[in-house]
């Protein structure tokens, strides 16, 4: 019996996959590609932008004709606004927050479901069905028994981050050898006025140290090469336990110096940080620490200060230009990444040419950049969505020939130079491997050999586009440069 998960939005839906995909496998189930072959289909949801959204009503859409020609339970999970919980309600078997995930099994039994686990139980083994009639499944039936989705039990829970610490307690299955994400703390606090986190995931939760330490050690001694901190304020790590917890600095540091005694070659990243909690002891901290990665991606939303109090960002651009000077002055071979997002409720054209200019005075080196969409629920919900869709159109647009522009300069600086880089598979370039630098930036080089996966090597570079470098690999003999990009 197999199980099929599509997982939506961003690296924390993916790492919470990776302990979904756990509790199934104790079940006995088995993944595959293929949703036609599953009997469990789930999806980890997004409700922080409408595309995200859309694609999940187009496939339970699709799960749920599937019904009419076999027995199957679906499921969703996630970041889940209420307003849709309460339409998944009556769309999926299950719908439940990420905490209550170590009760899984318990709600699959209550469906009648016989996992593939089950079966090697007892053979007095009776799972009760929830239906209006009663009924009881054979210990021995390979069969899932499905009923209308409003006759099953659903859970549904308010609080999001309730019990956390128990999903925590979850190892995730890891989808890599050699990348991994680790939590170190759920929810939001912030309340920026675009944003559904803090009704998806709740209050700030920071998960204790002591885990988090414990995991990283034990994937570095596994080997893997790629780790990155998580969370949705990371540097406001430990602030809902003071005087219990490290703070963001202290994790930091006590990383590092794992990583100067480990004797063992690997990068840590975090995202993302706030610029409100972003301190010039976090930067002091990257900046001491080899093994902590030379790349900040620190949201920006917007380069106008009205916009950013509108957005209730809490923070000034004064207060971001000083962070991004920090960055500079102790860090100079950091890469920056950030979030933008255009056409937000009122953005004028002269509100959305300071984002411009900011992004012309920071030279990004990776921007991901959204066009404005209503989350219900959010406060800005309450706002007209004023800036047409066309406006939001060629302001992206804009702001994407910004980006390319200062991507393709810094990216030309590098022609020449010789970069470590962690291979990550094979490109999309016949006879190439694809590669990250520490400063995130893909690299391609001429190879097919499949024992460079995963592994560090060294890349002359000799080739730029706007958002890759290429190179050939050369002898790990020759000194590299300590440089992120």
């Amino acid at each position: 019996m197999k199980y099929h998960i599509i997982s939506l939005g961003c690296q924390m839906n993916q790492s919470d996959t990776e302990r979904v995909k756990t509790v199934l496998g104790s079940m006995g189930f088995s993944e595959t590609d293929n949703e036609d072959e599953a009997s469990v289909l789930g999806v980890i949801a997004c409700s922080v932008r409408q595309k995200a959204i859309d694609k999940v009503y187009s496939r339970i859409a699709k799960w749920n004709r599937l019904k009419n020609r076999k027995s199957l339970i679906t499921f969703v999970s996630g970041c889940i606004l209420p307003a849709d919980r309460e339409k998944f309600l009556k769309l999926f078997d299950m719908v439940f927050p990420m905490s209550e995930l170590p009760e899984f099994p318990r709600m699959m039994s209550q469906y009648g479901v016989v996992t593939p686990a089950g079966l090697q139980q007892q053979d007095s083994i009776r799972i009760e069905v929830k239906q209006t009639t009663s009924q009881a499944v054979k210990p021995h039936a390979s069969v899932l028994t499905a009923v209308p989705p409003i006759q099953h039990l659903k859970s549904v829970n308010l609080n999001p981050a309730r019990d956390i610490d128990s999903f925590w307690e979850v190892e995730p299955t890891y989808t890599s050898d050699f990348e991994a994400f680790i939590p170190i703390q759920n929810g939001c606090d912030k309340f920026c006025t675009f944003c559904a986190v803090p009704y998806t995931r709740g209050r700030e939760v920071s998960r204790p140290s002591s885990e988090i330490l414990n995991e990283l050690k034990n994937l570095v001694q596994r080997g893997f090469k790629s780790i990155t901190l998580l969370g949705q304020n990371v540097n406001s790590y430990g602030l809902d336990k003071k005087g219990e917890e490290l703070t963001f600095t202290g994790l930091l540091h006590e990383i590092g110096r794992f990583g100067n005694d480990s004797g063992k070659e690997f990068w840590v990243y975090f995202t993302s940080p706030h610029p409100r909690d972003m301190s010039d002891d976090v930067i002091e901290a990257v900046a001491l620490y080899p093994c902590l990665a030379k790349q900040i991606h620190l949201p920006v939303q917007s380069g106008d200060d009205h916009v950013l109090l509108r957005m209730n960002r809490k923070h000034s651009m004064e207060k971001y230009r000083h962070i991004v000077h920090t960055i500079r002055r102790l860090i100079p071979e950091a890469t920056l990444f950030t979030d933008i997002i255009v056409g937000f409720t009122g953005e004028t054209d002269e509100q959305f040419e300071n984002t411009r200019k900011a992004m012309e005075e920071f030279r990004y080196n990776m921007a991901y950049i959204a066009q404005y969409s209503v989350r219900p629920g959010a406060a800005s919900s309450r706002w007209d969505d004023d800036v047409p869709h066309e406006v939001k159109k060629v302001r992206y647009h804009i702001l994407t020939e910004e980006l390319m522009k200062h991507s393709m300069a810094y990216n030309k600086t590098l022609i020449g130079k010789r970069l470590r880089v962690l291979v990550r598979g094979f490109d999309r370039k016949d006879g190439y491997l694809s590669a990250l630098t520490e400063g995130r930036i893909v690299v391609r080089f001429p190879s097919d050999d499949r024992s460079f996966i995963g592994t560090f090597v060294d890349v002359e570079i000799n080739a730029v586009t706007s958002l890759s470098i290429e190179g050939i690999r050369v002898s790990t003999q020759i000194p590299v440069l300590n440089q992120a990009i």
